[in-house]
């Protein structure tokens, strides 16, 4: 049976892959952006602007919800849509949180709990560090690997179970399309928990650079993520999330992946040697 899906945040790095998979099953998706490009699945839908909410909404079966890229406070925008979709029909949600932020917490979680208590069908995704972060030039870690060859974190020699976007989005898939909901939290984690010099050797063994692992105060972190285009606020909680890597707050392998999905979730070394273009030096002119 052919069902219909809103997709938020779906150019990102979760969404895309979603969007894709629910289109490859023969769903009907609808994409959520603030400026849709003609001749797309997209669909005008801006967080902030309620007029856009309910035509994206119309006549879907469910939501994937990526909070706003950011929002130290999402639940203010977020919780709002939940209500609406709910009133207007909506059966099925499925949220992407962070490993790092429990139920009733900071950010994600006050929506996860807001959602637990609207939703007639709900999954929360509580995914680790991704490793896409690593190859993405947009992504801090990924430029200052080109820039620098360093990933500069406050995680110390904590340790992190690094896991590939396309193993959070077979989930959502799932946690989406299953007959019968999942209403649970999934910790979503690769299989097995390295350190961010553990991960500058990978890197460096495929890429032939000599990357390194630069670890530095918490508070030189959010001064870095700030300079970096942040809002301070934001920057303020990924700064504290390393720390929490750094007293063991990540340190933890779940087997979610395999036991929703029917296979086991891709390693570090097998993610970095698929992208190891993404890091190798471009030639001299």
């Amino acid at each position: 049976m052919t069902m219909n899906f809103l997709v938020t945040g779906g150019t990102g790095t979760t969404g895309s892959r979603v969007a894709a998979a629910l289109t490859d099953r023969g769903d009907s998706v609808r994409i959520a952006s603030r400026a849709p490009a003609p001749g797309t699945p997209q669909v005008r839908f801006d967080w902030a602007d309620p007029a856009t909410h309910g035509p994206a909404l119309a006549g879907t079966d469910g939501v994937y919800l990526v909070p706003p890229v950011g929002d130290a406070e999402p639940a203010r925008l977020m919780v709002p849509l939940l209500e609406r979709a709910v009133e207007a029909g909506v059966r099925r949600f499925v949220l992407l949180s962070s490993s790092a932020i429990a139920e009733g917490g900071p950010g994600a979680g006050e929506v996860h709990l807001a959602l637990r208590g609207l939703a007639p069908e709900w999954a929360v995704l509580r995914p680790s560090w991704f490793m896409q972060n690593f190859a993405s030039p947009s992504h801090l870690h990924g430029a200052s690997i080109r820039a620098a060859d360093e990933i500069v974190t406050a995680t110390g020699d904590g340790r992190v179970a690094f896991v590939d976007a396309d193993d959070i989005a077979a989930v959502a898939v799932r946690a989406l399309t299953d007959e019968r909901p999942h209403n649970a939290a999934h910790l979503i984690t690769g299989p097995q928990a390295l350190t961010y010099a553990e991960v500058a050797d990978v890197v460096s063994g495929v890429s032939g650079r000599a990357v390194r692992h630069r670890p530095v105060t918490v508070a030189r972190l959010r001064d870095r993520l700030v300079a970096g285009g942040l809002p301070e606020a934001f920057a303020r909680v990924l700064a504290d999330m390393d720390d929490g890597i750094a007293h063991g707050s990540e340190d933890r392998v779940d087997p979610a992946v395999e036991r929703i999905t029917g296979r086991a979730p891709r390693g570090f070394a097998e993610f970095a040697a698929r992208n190891a273009a993404a890091w190798v030096p471009a030639p001299r002119a």
